[in-house]
């Protein structure tokens, strides 16, 4: 798992690249969380994940739970068929703002 962090438009955009499992679901949570202490805007970008488990998803709902608290604006980008999949069987299609792509999650953010 690796992860990249850069700035568009003034939108933090986490890049994810690799699997988000049990082994990396510990670090892709704590790396979301550093990231929405310091950027009240956060676009996930999934384009490279190819695989996410339960855990991985609870990271991500973890994260989008601190969004709402702190009042920021977390979305998903990009995200892959197979991890689409694993969303929508969790019903978290409808709950997490998911964007086509990582251009278009930041214009919705303007």
């Amino acid at each position: 798992m690796s992860f990249e962090v850069r700035q568009q438009d003034g939108v933090a955009v986490v890049g994810l690249t690799g699997d988000v499992d049990l082994q990396t679901s510990p670090t892709v949570r704590q790396k979301l969380l550093e990231c929405l202490d310091k950027h009240p805007k956060l676009v996930v970008d999934m384009s490279n994940v190819a695989y996410i488990d339960s855990s991985g998803v609870a990271s991500l709902v973890e994260a989008f739970q601190v969004s709402r608290k702190k009042g920021s604006d977390f979305s998903l980008a990009a995200v892959s068929p197979a991890a689409m999949r694993v969303l929508s069987l969790a019903r978290l299609d409808k709950v997490f703002n998911i964007h086509a792509d990582v251009n278009s999650a930041v214009a919705a953010k303007g």
